[in-house]
């Protein structure tokens, strides 16, 4: 594999876009919780009496859509908050499930001491409230792009989700760094692996996209991926799979 170089810190900024004060009010009501490949933070329909911050790790945060197929949402790593959508609602249920990918650990924060710490600072809760809101308009541009461009429209979107989020230059083109499996992939797009490896297939006959035996992907061509589903250059903290 050629040698890479990162992207420029563009594609990264989602990532830090809490304050130290607001880590540090997170950091000192939690504990810590290890995580073992294969289990569950939570799933939906549960009570949702908790929130949590990734210190290591992968989560996939998942929903099963009313036919059955699994439709992954996020990619959550290191720094990364789940669960917060349950914030400030009563006799709240975690809308969504979240799977442990990769074992690592968790920062475990008690919903209620969250919401109490918040109400004595007004400044925090409108920090945390937008960041709330940052995860909704990403969770909205996703369902977007599914339901607006179809199987092939979503398999382009998550292309160019996963380039912002784990490309790197190389002088092949984007390389993303995460592996994903042609399953992985169908989960984002609720389809089936059969029409990834069939719209893959294609993308490489056109120069679109290589597939590495590794896993990797590397996009040659993202401007194509962006005319194909009409891109409306959403800034980088909504173009992400975080």
């Amino acid at each position: 594999m050629q040698s890479a170089q990162p992207l420029t810190t563009r594609h990264r900024q989602h990532q830090d876009q809490i304050s130290q004060e607001l880590r540090q009010l997170l950091e000192s009501i939690s504990h810590t919780k290890k995580m073992r490949k294969d289990t569950f933070l939570f799933q939906e329909g549960m009570d949702a009496h908790e929130i949590f911050i990734l210190k290591s790790g992968l989560i996939q945060v998942e929903k099963l859509t009313a036919d059955g197929k699994e439709l992954t949402l996020r990619l959550c790593k290191a720094n990364d908050m789940v669960g917060e959508l349950t914030l400030f609602s009563d006799d709240a249920k975690y809308l969504l499930s979240a799977r442990v990918i990769s074992p690592g650990e968790v920062l475990v924060i008690n919903r209620e001491q969250l919401e109490e710490a918040l109400i004595d600072n007004g400044k925090l809760t409108f920090e945390f409230m937008r960041w709330v809101s940052n995860h909704m308009r990403i969770f909205q541009s996703k369902i977007r792009d599914l339901l607006l461009n179809g199987k092939k429209g979503a398999l382009y979107s998550t292309l160019i989700r996963l380039t912002n989020s784990y490309g790197i230059e190389t002088s092949e083109g984007i390389l993303i760094e995460m592996a994903l499996t042609n399953q992985q992939l169908a989960n984002f797009c609720a389809t089936t692996r059969e029409s990834v490896n069939r719209m893959l297939s294609e993308l490489r006959k056109l120069d679109i996209v290589d597939v590495k035996k590794t896993g990797h992907i590397v996009v040659k061509d993202l401007q194509f991926l962006r005319d194909e589903i009409g891109c409306e250059n959403c800034p980088i903290e909504v173009c992400n799979i975080d």
